[in-house]
């Protein structure tokens, strides 16, 4: 049946033509596939339908009219309110961005398994958006850990701290000369001594940089890249390790050689900002011209 959208997706499909292509009564197979994707039909082919505009319309020689109507939408207005309903962005102003300005939305559909008085399964769409940001030349102040993976093993290294983040972090946010705020960081294996742990936190200042180097913490010069940020959508505070889950799950199935780049870890380490229910999960990685 998924096969037989991807198919058909610029023409009309019905839940006929999808039993049809399945060999079950229609009953049946829309219970099948309810079942293997967590999605109906109908809402399968609205998300594919929606993707293939994304990309039809960054290519740039596609109107949102024509691409409206390629994609068997209705009508100009009834596309426009599904995909800004679904990226969050009009189409003529996606269609519009500059290069290095905004990608196609992921969709991911995340299913968790909780078991609370029996088993439940919740299924979330999480929209994860990307932007390219270019970083000048510049220096990070990092404190690094003896054996830390993540931020929890980090915490556990040194404490939370008074930000509830770590000791490190309280000593970064009083860095005033700093360009952006505090990051969690991922460290390359070029960026990292041996015996030292892959994860770390940080703050970037100016390449110029002249002020103390807090004691036990070090810095390394990192070269002028690019930046692919991913942002998800904000999130309630008890919602927090299921949002971020979600999001990271992601950004790891997100492939930047679909549209000319690729990772470019021996230039900056993977960043991620603190998580704020407000404005999502966040993370930056560096990238390249593919």
């Amino acid at each position: 049946m998924k096969l037989h959208i991807t198919e058909h997706l610029q023409e009309p499909i019905t839940s006929s033509s999808l039993a049809k292509a399945a060999g079950y009564l229609q009953f049946h197979a829309a219970r099948i596939f309810k079942a293997e994707t967590g999605l109906s039909a109908f809402e399968y082919i609205r998300r594919e339908r929606l993707n293939g505009s994304a990309k039809a319309l960054r290519s740039g020689k596609a109107r949102v009219f024509d691409v409206a109507l390629d994609f068997v939408f209705d009508s100009h207005e009834g596309f426009t309110r599904a995909f800004a309903k679904g990226f969050g962005i009009p189409p003529k102003k996606y269609a519009k961005a500059k290069e290095d300005g905004w990608f196609v939305p992921t969709l991911i559909l995340d299913r968790h398994k909780t078991k609370t008085e029996g088993t439940i399964m919740s299924k979330q769409t999480t929209v994860i958006f990307t932007q390219i940001l270019e970083r000048p030349a510049r220096k990070l102040i990092l404190k690094r850990s003896k054996s830390a993976e993540d931020y929890f093993s980090y915490a556990q290294e040194f404490g939370c701290g008074k930000n509830n983040m770590s000791e490190a972090w309280d000593v970064l946010c009083d860095i005033k000369e700093a360009l952006y705020e505090p990051v969690g960081l991922w460290l390359p294996d070029n960026m990292r001594p041996s015996n030292t742990g892959i994860y770390a936190h940080g703050v970037e200042v100016a390449a110029d940089y002249s002020g103390t180097i807090p004691d036990g913490f070090d810095s390394i010069e990192l070269p002028s890249c690019k930046m692919l940020v991913f942002q998800g959508e904000p999130y309630n505070e008890e919602e927090f390790g299921e949002a971020i889950g979600a999001a990271m799950a992601g950004i790891e199935k997100y492939n930047p050689e679909v549209y000319g780049y690729k990772y470019a870890p021996e230039l900056a380490p993977r960043m991620q900002l603190s998580p704020e229910g407000w404005r999502g999960y966040i993370e930056m990685r560096p990238i390249e011209k593919a």
